[in-house]
């Protein structure tokens, strides 16, 4: 189980410190997976911490939305939370409205279910207010600072969103599980778009974490659907909106022959994916982005995460990259195994500086340069991943 300091985790999020400076100057976008944490966040920072609060504004709640419409919104706490407003058509010009007449007195927090990010780009009249955050959910660093093989054992059992984690029960996981994918398919599949075949998409997301680990081809997934590769690819497009995927994009380098146009697909849940072994590299790709995210929502900087892969089959699955140069590059193995041969084939023809081969035991061994063996607890410690 998790101990009185994990548990205490819960309180206050790997964010809070940056969201609460931003709110000083800028109103705060966090957006997120459904049921990560977003809610839960947002009200520590209006007193008392509830969904009562006159400060707090959900668009899915009724009362809520009359205030909202019949401009009814209480500005007796400094900070106003608005929960699912990009729900709304004109929001934009409401938070705009809003913030230029209160700013001074006031801090604004807004948060969304289904990709946010996707909505603010309609327009540009909200530009220089906000800033914009992504939450992910617990991992090794969040749940412990000096994190242990049980620690990891958890995570991969539970995943790493609150409700599963925290009760880390068998039926409890199961039962999370099923609502989650039904709630992204059918109802914040429908706050993007209209779209007919929810069905198939359904059917869709329930083969995709068998896929994780290898290129996605969608030519398998139009012979599994029945429909043709632009439909499949757009599908896919919009579970990634819906943070239930992510893909992750080649990376080539002019010295090989490398794979350029195929994709990865990994789960926002990586307890979706059955076989251990791929749960494992889903896990560190869930870490890895989620680091690359931080990164770039509290420094500015371009991050990027990618996998090398020649046509010769020779792969390590991910690479970070930082305003395009490569930082370091990440082989996964459940078990303690010797440096896989990859890695020397492609440190002697990539300009990447750092090599690392993680694993769920307890041996470290090697150079960061040459290629290190190392568990995925120390590695995550060394690197600082949130």
């Amino acid at each position: 189980m998790l101990t009185m300091n994990t548990m205490g985790i819960k309180k206050k999020r790997y964010l809070s410190d940056e969201i609460e400076e931003t709110l000083k100057k800028k109103m705060v976008f966090l957006g997120g997976p459904r049921q990560v944490g977003k809610t839960t966040l947002s009200l520590q920072f209006i007193q008392p911490s509830s969904v009562s609060n006159p400060s707090y504004l959900n668009w899915d709640r009724t009362s809520d939305k009359k205030l909202i419409l019949s401009d009814q919104i209480s500005l007796k706490s400094s900070q106003l939370i608005f929960d699912e407003i990009h729900k709304y058509k004109n929001w934009r010009g409401l938070l705009k409205g809003i913030y230029d007449k209160y700013h001074e007195d006031h801090r604004f927090l807004v948060t969304g279910s289904a990709r946010l990010d996707y909505f603010r780009k309609g327009g540009d009249s909200l530009l220089g207010r906000y800033r914009y955050f992504r939450l992910h959910p617990f991992s090794l660093m969040e749940l412990n600072k000096n994190p242990s093989a049980s620690d990891l054992q958890v995570l991969m059992k539970f995943s790493g969103f609150p409700e599963p984690l925290l009760s880390q029960n068998e039926k409890t996981h199961r039962l999370w599980q099923r609502e989650r994918i039904v709630k992204v398919v059918s109802e914040d599949l429908r706050d993007l778009e209209t779209v007919k075949d929810v069905s198939l998409i359904l059917l869709l997301a329930e083969i995709l974490p068998s896929k994780v680990g290898s290129p996605l081809s969608l030519k398998s997934l139009e012979e599994d659907l029945q429909v043709s590769q632009p439909t499949v690819q757009r599908w896919v497009n919009l579970l990634n909106l819906l943070y239930y995927t992510f893909s992750i994009a080649p990376y080539g380098s002019p010295k090989i022959r490398a794979v350029k146009k195929l994709h990865k697909i990994y789960m926002w849940d990586w307890t979706q994916v059955e076989e251990i072994g791929f749960r494992f590299e889903n896990l560190v790709a869930s870490h890895l982005l989620k680091y690359c995210h931080y990164v770039e929502d509290t420094e500015g900087y371009d991050m990027e995460l990618r996998y090398l892969r020649d046509t010769d089959g020779r792969e390590i699955d991910f690479v970070v990259l930082k305003n395009n140069k490569p930082l370091f590059a990440v082989e996964c193995k459940t078990g303690e195994k010797q440096l896989s041969k990859h890695i020397a084939y492609f440190k002697e023809r990539t300009s990447i500086p750092e090599f690392y081969q993680v694993h769920t035991g307890t041996k470290d061994f090697g150079s960061n340069k040459t290629g290190r063996v190392l568990p995925f607890t120390i590695f995550c410690k060394e690197k600082e991943i949130p």
